[in-house]
């Protein structure tokens, strides 16, 4: 869980940070830019000759899923929503979580159901819009995709076969970048309609800040946390990110939010991870 909250305070400042120095550059590029930067970071860390070809595509394919289309389809969000707001339509990650996770199963965990919900209805309570304009529901279809993309991408890495298993997660990390960064190229060489313009010095500093620090070190956390604590607590986790950001809105880029409605929504979240947290501990003591 460490690594989780780690990670939910580094990607809190992306939202503030793609909205007021990208809001105008291509999401393909800006999305390709990141992750070709996280395949850099982790190169040397890289060791392809340690899993077998097949997981070797399999990794593949879930960069392509989590990272790649994730990416595409969540920078392009900003063209119509604000940051708050895309931090706001990210709330459904974690029914996306369990019902992927229990989906895989062949098993329905009420308690999953709730404690997401929970968090769903705690995060939902922090900011309110209307749906009155077509571009909200462009951006609200956006995130959703988005989201369905990371939630299947983290049961999926949590799901690759442990047994036998002679690599670490930073052996093979480089991989799913690898996939990532080519879904976006993909996307940029069939979507992207004009160049992008010379970036500034300000664009240039938050892609590095986004592409080494958010993308390649934040993922690399955020999938070794996902990993180790249950699909519940994971799908909780999903959510904490939408308080941090709203709070780093109000602190950092100065935008205006309901105070009353964060505290009552970052409660109820708090209280969603502890019911969990708590199911976990009573699983451990009857041996289940």
């Amino acid at each position: 869980m460490p690594l989780l909250l780690l990670t939910s305070f580094i990607w809190a400042f992306s939202f503030g940070l793609v909205k007021k120095f990208l809001g105008g550059v291509d999401a393909s590029f800006v999305a390709f830019v990141r992750l070709f930067l996280a395949l850099l970071l982790f190169l040397p860390l890289w060791r392809p000759g340690k899993v077998k070809r097949v997981l070797a595509l399999r990794l593949l394919g879930i960069g392509m899923v989590q990272f790649g289309l994730m990416y595409v389809c969540y920078i392009q969000s900003f063209r119509f929503l604000a940051a708050h707001q895309v931090a706001l339509f990210t709330v459904f990650t974690p029914l996306f979580v369990a019902a992927g996770d229990d989906l895989l199963e062949r098993r329905w965990r009420p308690l999953h159901f709730w404690t997401a919900l929970l968090a769903v209805a705690g995060t939902a309570l922090i900011v309110y819009s209307g749906w009155g304009r077509a571009d909200l529901l462009k951006g609200f279809v956006l995130v959703q995709a988005s989201n369905a993309c990371f939630a299947g991408g983290q049961v999926l890495y949590r799901r690759l076969p442990a047994a036998g298993r002679k690599w670490r997660d930073r052996d093979v990390f480089a991989w799913l970048f690898l996939g990532g960064a080519a879904a976006a190229a993909l996307a940029m060489l069939f979507f992207s309609v004009t160049p992008n313009p010379p970036l500034s010095g300000s664009q240039a500093l938050t892609l590095l800040y986004l592409g080494l620090l958010a993308s390649g070190i934040g993922f690399f956390l955020w999938n070794i946390g996902s990993s180790r604590v249950s699909a519940g607590t994971l799908a909780v986790m999903n959510n904490l990110k939408i308080p941090l950001a709203v709070g780093v809105s109000l602190l950092v880029f100065h935008e205006r939010a309901d105070l009353a409605r964060l505290a009552v929504g970052g409660s109820a979240i708090l209280l969603a991870l502890w019911l969990n947290s708590r199911r976990k501990a009573n699983e451990i003591v009857s041996g289940r």
